[in-house]
């Protein structure tokens, strides 16, 4: 797809991205790689992104910039916990030596440190870093997308939103992958709740580039965060065509899909696109964007009463190796919520153990940090829900109902804990519970005044009978 516009050592000089390589391969490599990551799709008439990465190591195995990219989209995708894998710190390492032992760039330099911040858990530390490096170079993509995802994790929504602000003047529509820039900015927009403008920048992305999945998952959120079912059904439906090739974003794109017939309580239409397109994806990819997406449908069908089956036990047989990772714990929650839907005990307790562990000795680790008052509280009440003490579920939740957004994720992913509370109150016996479960839907209906949803969760407070 790319490949006759692939960059070469000139073309980044040119671009003043200088390269601290010799080799043509290795500097179009790096090209074809960045391209695919931004723009969410394994381009097979290169190779995807592993063929790439290969061929790019081979043409210069001491490529700085190769390493820092190679390792750097392994701890982006947080797959993968240093601590756990040896090869892959050793492999972290091996990137700072070349750096620190060859006569590289600046802005190089500074990527390396990033990487390393990163590696350690100092997520704030390595977006500062990829901040200075846009100071001088806005158009280095890979700095701005690496900032980006980071924000992402953070739960860090005006800084994702205007990171990508700053630098938009520059990225002109000679510059190459200016059109997802704009896809990427429209995102910034909808978390912080400019819908209107959002939905106008990401259609302005897609008249660009009508494959850009990544603008079509704004434009999903906006129909999300509006409770719009009709109008995000018909939506994604017709740019299907366009984004379902995206394969390393399309099974999040089918999670929206889904989650619009939830809300409209169609939910053997939720499950079949569960069934003939995420849990397929996670089987395939293993990656833990479509581990999230997996868990988090079965958890809000399963909260809605609906019989999921031995779905379940399929997902924790592919999330339990993650289970003590702890590189973040939106993905520790997630897999939590595999653990208990299959009644897997044992790597329940491994995970608690684990991140007690970490909470108690708290490191420079953003996320270890966040361990003793975030984590361990959301991951127990997730345990006393399933394990039918709504009273202690809603007691453990309604004190940090507003610092959930630490753990990272957007709001639509993040919703799944709203309506946890929401869904253990209205169940606890205590009266108390239930009149909060009746304000907290209040609340729900001012923000999406046309969820389905929202409805049928207050009709049923309704029944409850509350003075």
């Amino acid at each position: 797809m790319y490949s006759s516009s692939l960059r070469d050592c000139k073309a980044w000089q040119c671009e003043g991205l200088p390269l601290s390589t010799s080799s043509n391969e290795a500097c179009k490599m790096y090209d074809a790689v960045v391209t695919q990551y931004i723009s969410w799709r394994n381009d097979q008439t290169l190779g995807g992104i592993e063929g790439c990465l290969s061929r790019m190591q081979t043409a210069d195995p001491n490529f700085v910039m190769g390493h820092i990219l190679a390792n750097g989209l392994e701890l982006i995708g947080t797959g993968h916990s240093v601590t756990k894998d040896k090869s892959f710190a050793c492999a972290i390492q091996k990137t700072l030596e070349i750096s620190k032992t060859q006569s590289i760039t600046e802005r190089e330099k500074l990527h390396s440190s990033a990487i390393d911040m990163f590696s350690k858990g100092c997520f704030t530390k390595a977006c500062d870093i990829w901040e200075t490096i846009l100071l001088d170079h806005p158009t280095d993509i890979l700095a701005l997308k690496f900032a980006h995802d980071t924000y992402f994790y953070l739960g860090y929504q005006p800084q994702m939103r205007d990171s990508v602000a700053r630098v938009l003047p520059f990225w002109g529509s000679h510059v190459p992958l200016s059109g997802f820039v704009k896809g990427m900015y429209s995102f910034g927009l909808v978390e912080t709740n400019f819908y209107d403008e959002a939905e106008k920048v990401a259609k302005e992305s897609l008249s660009l580039n009508p494959n850009d999945a990544w603008a079509v998952h704004s434009v999903a959120h906006v129909h999300e965060m509006r409770a719009e079912a009709e109008q995000g059904l018909k939506f994604m439906e017709e740019t299907e065509k366009n984004w379902k090739c995206s394969d390393m974003l399309a099974c999040h794109n089918y999670w929206h899909w889904a989650l619009y017939f939830i809300d409209k309580g169609e939910y053997e239409s939720a499950l079949t696109i569960y069934d003939g397109k995420i849990f397929p994806s996670y089987k395939t990819s293993g990656t833990m964007l479509d581990m999230v997406d997996t868990c988090s449908l079965l958890y809000r069908l399963e909260m809605e009463d609906v019989k999921v089956g031995e779905r379940w036990k399929e997902i924790a047989d592919l999330t339990k190796a993650h289970a003590d990772d702890h590189v973040l714990l939106f993905n520790d929650l997630h897999c939590l919520m595999a653990a208990l839907g299959a009644k897997d005990k044992e790597t329940t307790s491994l995970l608690m153990d684990s991140l007690k562990e970490l909470a108690a000795s708290p490191d420079d680790n953003c996320q270890h940090k966040l361990g003793l008052d975030l984590g361990l509280p959301l991951c127990n009440a997730l345990i006393e829900y399933e394990n039918g003490n709504f009273s202690r579920t809603v007691d453990l939740m309604s004190p940090i109902r507003y610092q959930i957004k630490a753990i990272g994720g957007s709001d639509a992913q993040r919703e799944l804990f709203n309506q946890l509370l929401i869904h253990a109150a209205l169940k606890s016996e205590n009266k108390s519970h239930q009149k909060t479960a009746r304000c907290l839907l209040v609340e729900r209906d001012a923000l999406r005044p046309n969820s389905s949803l929202t409805k049928r969760l207050i009709q049923r407070t309704m029944a409850l009978h509350l003075n």
